[in-house]
């Protein structure tokens, strides 16, 4: 029986061809990215900042662990500077004191399961349910090198991952927090209510989708059209232009990579 995720429905949908590179094929990109690697360590930190532990101590360890790696950084960005922006960004975080997690042993990181019409299971893995200025919402960390944009208003409505966050808890409102890394840390908190009309279209969406895979219906989706050039930061590009060096550089080929596909969840 097969098992969906939102990382999953969003890559068919962003291209089914690098989807069946990614799922069926097993390529899987390299993990050089340093703000990906960072947004993991600094979920740690998060995690041990409701646990009441040694938040900064964490985070240091947590990120210690890529500090002779060669990464990619952001422009003048480095290893050190992004371990000061972490920790700057966990004391605005306290003083802002507009988040609360009750028992966060239980309600960070939570699996949350729903079968699908053709069997299968779509499965999330939420970062936190907890209350923004003392309301109940599903919230998803999200560390970020530029604010996240919040106009015109409702725009937050339309983005799919709060939608399908919301569709798969059955919860209607929900939030990013939003961790900017810049020379002054900020904090943003943005909230939103996603419809019952929403959360049905979502869903209706996720079968029509996984259909299309389980019958095989992985066509190209090229993102070529200037001056917006998609394919160009695609890791897969040197798998559709058949040139293995190019691939080789950006990619790892992996066994079994549709059965833990749904272990994206936790590095989003």
């Amino acid at each position: 029986m097969s098992t969906y995720s939102y990382t999953q429905i969003s890559q068919y949908l962003g291209c089914p061809r690098r989807y069946r590179y990614r799922y069926v094929e097993g390529w899987q990109e390299k993990e050089t990215r340093a703000g990906m690697l960072f947004g993991r360590a600094f979920e740690a930190a998060l995690g041990a900042f409701f646990r009441r532990e040694d938040c900064a101590q964490v985070l240091l360890e947590e990120w210690s662990a890529y500090r002779n790696l060669p990464l990619d950084y952001s422009r003048g960005s480095t290893w050190d500077v992004m371990l000061h922006e972490g920790i700057h960004l966990l004391e605005r975080f306290a003083q802002d004191d507009r988040v609360r997690i009750r028992n966060p042993r239980h309600n960070l990181q939570i699996k949350f399961t729903r079968q699908l019409p053709s069997g299968g299971d779509f499965v999330a893995f939420i970062d936190a349910i907890g209350e923004l200025d003392h309301r109940r919402a599903i919230i998803d960390w999200k560390t970020s090198s530029a604010r996240y944009p919040d106009q015109p208003a409702g725009l937050l409505a339309l983005d799919p991952q709060l939608v399908c966050y919301s569709w798969v808890t059955g919860e209607p409102e929900v939030a990013f927090v939003v961790f900017v890394r810049k020379h002054s840390p900020e904090v943003q908190y943005l909230r939103t209510i996603i419809t019952d009309e929403q959360r049905h279209q979502f869903g209706l969406l996720v079968e029509e989708t996984v259909q299309r895979i389980e019958v095989g219906q992985f066509l190209p989706r090229s993102g070529i059209r200037f001056p917006q050039n998609g394919c160009l930061s695609c890791p897969f590009m040197g798998l559709c232009l058949e040139n293995q060096q190019m691939a080789d550089s950006k990619l790892k080929r992996c066994s079994g990579a549709k059965d833990l596909a749904w272990l994206d969840e936790l590095h989003y």
